[in-house]
């Protein structure tokens, strides 16, 4: 059996100063998919329960959870007569995951975070399916109640070891491919990746304006940019409204409204409204910075 429903609510768990902007855009992402968007707040970071009952209001009946530093390339169909999916992947470096062990049924015995001796090399990757919402909120309520903590943070695999150990059974769902966007140098290679795999599609916006240059595809080129006197690509993704003049940039990442002047750049992650002059190798600057 297959859930035929569709998403209802999508429930973005955000620090309070990533702004109005950020928060409209998430919204339009829960839009797009025929979703409501909805906003919550964590201020201190004390793991993923503790974040999760920021939304749980959405914890009813079946929820997906799903963490935004990660894409997946998978067919998620999901199978109700489970009660939960997580979905995982084969890793050369389980200590730095939480890991599943399976039994000879193939259901999920044990889910250990970070082990530091190996246990499994199967990794959670951050996206789950649980049939009845209202079970997992009252573990993760559990956990807050009582103060129970690992490793100074209230975790998540801990409120499912709790579901299991009374009685609910979890199953392993496998992806196609995970991408990883968790710090600067994982995000380059993921975008890098992901325009490997779309390199066939239209990237470059005909509301772009592209003078003296040279694109070396595959470049994803967004509405409103400007790009004069400079050799772009491969492997760059370049956000609406940004300016790009007399620069080399190869294998990077430049976000929305961005001024680039006499750049080389590589392996490179920039934000938005970035004002950059000058030449650099390997660059990482946040929103609004001026180098």
């Amino acid at each position: 059996m297959f859930c035929p429903e569709k998403i209802k609510y999508i429930g973005f768990i955000v620090h309070p100063t990533f702004g109005k902007q950020v928060e409209e855009d998430l919204k339009a992402v829960a839009k797009a998919v025929g979703a409501e968007g909805k906003i919550y707040y964590q201020e201190t970071a004390l793991g993923i329960s503790h974040a999760l009952l920021f939304a749980k209001e959405l914890f009813e009946g079946k929820v997906i959870v799903a963490f935004a530093d990660t894409l997946f390339r998978a067919d998620f169909k999901l199978d109700t007569s489970k009660d939960g999916t997580i979905w995982v992947q084969k890793v050369e470096n389980p200590s730095q995951f939480g890991v599943v062990k399976l039994n000879a049924q193939g259901e999920i015995t044990e889910l250990i975070e970070k082990p530091s001796t190996f246990v499994s090399d199967l990794a959670i990757i951050g996206i789950y399916f649980f049939k009845y919402g209202e079970k997992l909120r009252t573990e993760m309520q559990y956990l807050l109640d009582n103060d129970i903590k690992e490793k100074g943070e209230y975790q998540f695999t801990t409120a499912l070891e709790n579901m299991k150990k009374k009685g609910a059974i979890f199953v392993p769902g496998q992806v196609q491919e995970w991408l990883d966007c968790g710090n600067k140098s994982n995000m380059v290679q993921t975008n890098q990746r992901y325009l490997e795999i779309i390199k066939d599609q239209k990237l470059v916006s005909e509301k772009a304006t592209v003078k003296n240059s040279v694109l070396l595809q595959p470049v994803f080129i967004a509405d409103g940019v400007i790009i004069e006197n400079s050799v772009i690509g491969p492997y760059v993704s370049i956000g609406q409204d940004t300016k790009i003049s007399d620069s080399r940039i190869s294998n990077s990442i430049v976000q929305k409204n961005c001024s680039i002047n006499n750049a080389v750049m590589q392996n490179s992650l920039i934000g938005n409204y970035v004002g950059f002059e000058g030449t650099a190798a390997d660059v990482d600057a946040g929103d609004y910075t001026r180098i």
